[in-house]
């Protein structure tokens, strides 16, 4: 596996995806441009390809989106955007009693001028009544994953762990860097 840089500003992401790979992972926090759109790969694609014009040598992207399906599938890539602008119990009221089912998404790009790679997952939701003020960050206090009745923020570690690796999708990237070495 060669060096690989993963584009993020959050130590912890870095840290974790390096443990799950069980390889050295280098981080640089670059402000990227994020090109307005709903499709979750494009931007990212985007990204990915801006990292490596500015860095030179293999990089990482990722990036997320959360939908909710009483909203027709707002706010896409935009949750970011959302949580930042909205408090969490407005976001919980703006989705309709009868369908409070959401889909998270995670899209990783792998760049090194050679290969352009994508590796997506997902995992079926609901959103909460009310935030849950307990852990986690952003949507995690609002999110209840399927075969749950409590958000991601309030799991013990061993079911945070298994749903996030249900949103990452980090065992096909582990498995396309190991055909790298």
């Amino acid at each position: 596996m060669n060096n690989i840089t993963f584009i993020t500003g959050n130590q912890n992401k870095a840290d974790y995806l390096a443990k799950y790979l069980n390889h050295k992972i280098e981080h640089i926090k670059i402000d990227l441009d994020e090109i307005q759109s709903m499709d979750l790969k494009e931007i990212v694609e985007h990204k990915v390809k801006q990292a490596y014009e500015i860095i030179k040598k293999p990089v990482i992207v990722e990036d997320v989106s959360l939908e909710f399906e009483a909203l027709n599938w707002l706010p896409w890539p935009f949750i970011k955007f959302f949580i930042e602008k909205i408090p969490l119990e407005n976001i919980c009221n703006m989705i309709w009693d009868d369908n409070r089912k959401a889909t998270a998404k995670c899209v990783f790009w792998y760049y090194d001028w050679k290969d352009l790679e994508l590796f997506e997952s997902s995992l079926e939701w609901k959103i909460a009544k009310i935030p849950s003020w307990n852990n986690g960050y952003g949507w995690d206090k609002i999110f209840i994953p399927n075969w749950y009745d409590i958000t991601r923020a309030s799991l013990n570690e061993i079911d945070d762990k298994k749903t996030y690796l249900q949103i990452k999708p980090f065992e096909k990237l582990k498995q396309f860097l190991e055909t790298k070495k």
